[in-house]
């Protein structure tokens, strides 16, 4: 087997590798945009090949390398279906397990909380994970949907369960360690060894941590596995073209799913809601969209940074708040919309059609 630890000063991110030499498939975990170069120096080495790139969330610090190794490499962007990456070839989901050759095989563990989509991944002795479990510490809660009692459950019910000897490997470390063990982390990690759920939900409440330096670019850009607008578009093309006709997208499968769990309106009934007042009016286009049009008093909240901006908006403080969403067909207004749900929003409805239909019901009124 082949192991390698990275490590990017930039961002104090740790970048993996994983390796069977005999059939010679590879795969990175959490791989840094501005490393590209070295890791296919690295993959060339070893002389591997690169199958997968997976990704413990959509990070809020760097930007993934995932994208531009599917560019140059062909492989497969991995990210967990929870975190709105509309463009990777693989939406994880708990309990998958990625295999390089016949001998190596890397299981998914949901550990939810520093995001909903964050995972750690099982290999061996060993268990990478992410910004979930840290040395010594864990990830912060406070952004990008994070959830202080989910992050203990996942922790504590998921990853504490492992066997004492499990080596543990972060997604950071900030004072130069590299790896830890379960039992260290079980018996002395300060937030979480001994501590109740509800002192460890005071502990992430309290922190007061700034706010990352480049989340802004961040996670809008992992989001489309770290590409850029022209980029993406061609990736997408790509991909599509290469895609059997008989399957079913990916994006459309979570778009279906999404719509059996919210609630659609057409665009006549929008238009009565709104009239009637007492409802805030959501556009999740991104900001080129919206410039060339929008529904009046509608507020921009693109699809994209969603989850970690709607904090930042007085009018969505209030999670009993009635909210219409719309996009430019539905599909990107259905996925915001179960989003809000799975925050805590309880009336959040989605305009069927989009702007599209708004202004078609327009023109024919």
């Amino acid at each position: 087997m082949i192991f390698k630890q990275l490590f990017d000063p930039e961002t104090w991110t740790y970048t993996y590798l994983i390796a069977d030499p005999a059939s010679q498939e590879a795969l990175f975990i959490d791989p840094v945009n501005t490393h590209v170069d070295r890791y296919e120096a690295l993959l060339d080495e070893h002389a591997l090949h690169l199958k997968y790139t997976l990704e413990t969330h959509v990070h809020a610090d760097h930007i993934t390398a995932g994208g531009l190794l599917r560019q140059r490499l062909g492989a497969q962007t991995a990210v967990s279906g929870l975190c709105g990456a509309q463009t990777a070839d693989i939406q994880i989901q708990d309990g998958d397990v990625f295999t390089l050759g016949e001998s190596e095989r890397i299981k998914v563990i949901a550990t939810p909380g520093h995001t909903p989509g964050s995972l750690s991944f099982l290999w061996r002795d060993r268990v990478l994970t992410g910004d979930s479990l840290l040395i010594g510490g864990c990830g912060r809660t406070d952004f990008q949907g994070g959830d202080a009692g989910a992050l203990y459950d996942g922790i504590t019910q998921r990853l504490f369960t492992l066997p004492d000897e499990t080596l543990v490997y972060p997604g950071h470390d900030y004072q130069g360690r590299w790896v830890s063990s379960m039992i260290q982390e079980r018996t002395t990690n300060p937030r979480l060894a001994g501590k109740t759920r509800a002192e460890f939900i005071d502990i992430m409440a309290n922190l007061n941590l700034p706010r990352p330096r480049l989340i802004d670019q961040a996670v809008p850009a992992n989001r489309y596995c770290g590409l850029e607008e022209h980029e993406r578009q061609e990736a997408i093309a790509v991909r599509e073209f290469n895609r059997p006709q008989r399957a079913v997208s990916t994006t459309q499968a979570m778009v279906a799913e999404a719509k059996r769990q919210i609630t659609e309106v057409n665009a006549a009934t929008a238009r009565q809601l709104l009239a009637e007042g007492g409802m805030v009016l959501v556009d999740t286009r991104e900001e080129s969209e919206y410039a060339a049009g929008h529904l009046d008093h509608a507020l921009l909240l693109p699809r994209g940074v969603l989850e970690f901006k709607i904090g930042t908006v007085p009018e969505l403080a209030d999670k009993a708040q009635a909210v219409l969403i719309y996009c430019r067909s539905g599909n990107r207004s259905a996925l915001a919309a179960n989003t809000l749900q799975q925050l805590g929003y309880t009336q959040v409805l989605s305009l069927a059609g989009g702007y599209e239909a708004w202004c078609k019901e327009t023109a024919e009124a």
